[in-house]
């Protein structure tokens, strides 16, 4: 008889308790977490991304925290492929393992093995037409080529219309082309366990705005400031280092730039809460509800 492995996934948006949840699931059932967050996986990039902090990363095994550089071109693919060889590894002694992140193209990708294509909203449209029409084919080519080369290589160079939606899709998904060229589920040697978790809106954005202030005390100016040399890399595109960006140009004050800090991962919580309502089956629990969380999690395993 063939023994099931299950992988129980933690989506949510920003601060909403997806940490304490995944330590205390991995305690309870003596398995590692995979960190599933397309930052926390930046060795430069600490404080912004709320990384586990050493207490956390102490008491369970955690994989894909510190484990590249920004200077390293790092796509969902590639992640896709490392955790999927980490986790044959953890079900070489483990039944259960752990996923968990507010990315929640990494956790579909990582279950499913594909995704369906973003919808591109009209400015974008609107934007891409515009720049088209005033710079031409050779500026369509150049950003292809830069934001999917792999999608650049077979595509028709000179057909202006499939370069236009490959280059609304790499803007509307902040993610190639190509990635989402994908056309069937792709089945998995483990059965997953959906658990999402929500809080009011107002006492999330009460979270995140006091989790800015944390940031902010733990020292986000002076880790910020250290990568300037980095700043055109994609993986600084990031809330809380872009913000801090404009205030050392000059144009906002350090005030605004920790208003806009906040006012933006609160805009990015509703981002990421739209998407997982979207997005797959999940099952809705409160952060507090760690004991019905349990015990729906161990029904789903006796099925």
């Amino acid at each position: 008889m063939q023994i099931v492995k299950y992988l129980i996934v933690i989506g949510g948006a920003t601060a909403t308790g997806k940490t304490a949840t995944a330590i205390k699931l991995a305690r309870h059932f003596n398995t590692e977490i995979i960190s599933a967050d397309s930052r926390q996986f930046y060795r430069e990039m600490s404080i912004g991304t709320a990384k586990p902090n050493a207490l956390e990363l102490s008491m369970v095994k955690h994989h894909f925290i510190d484990s590249i550089s920004i200077t390293q071109p790092y796509s969902v693919g590639d992640f896709e492929r490392d955790a999927l060889n980490c986790l044959d590894i953890l079900y070489q002694k483990q039944n259960v393992a752990i996923v968990t992140g507010g990315s929640g193209l990494f956790l579909r990708v990582l279950c499913e093995g594909m995704d369906q294509f973003p919808e591109v909203p009209q400015e974008i449209r609107l934007q891409v037409d515009a720049l088209w029409q005033e710079k031409g084919l050779s500026w369509l080519q150049a950003e292809v080529e830069k934001l999917d080369p792999e999608y650049f290589k077979v595509v028709d160079q000179n057909n202006p219309a499939r370069l236009r939606r490959a280059l609304e899709v790499c803007l509307a998904g902040n993610l190639p082309y190509s990635l989402y060229r994908r056309n069937a589920r792709v089945e998995r040697s483990f059965t997953p366990i959906y658990i999402l978790l929500e809080l009011p809106r107002m006492h999330l954005y009460a979270r995140i705005d006091a989790r800015v202030q944390e940031m902010i005390a733990a020292g986000l100016e002076n880790e910020v400031r250290q990568l300037i040399p980095y700043r055109h890399l994609n993986a600084l595109k990031t809330v809380g280092y872009e913000e801090f960006f404009d205030f050392f140009d000059g144009n906002i004050s350090r005030e605004i730039a920790i208003e806009k800090i906040q006012q933006h991962s609160r805009n990015y919580a509703k981002r990421q809460a739209t998407w997982f309502r979207k997005h797959g089956n999940w099952q809705i629990f409160s952060p507090d509800q760690y004991a019905e969380i349990l015990k729906w999690v161990e029904k789903e395993m006796i099925g």
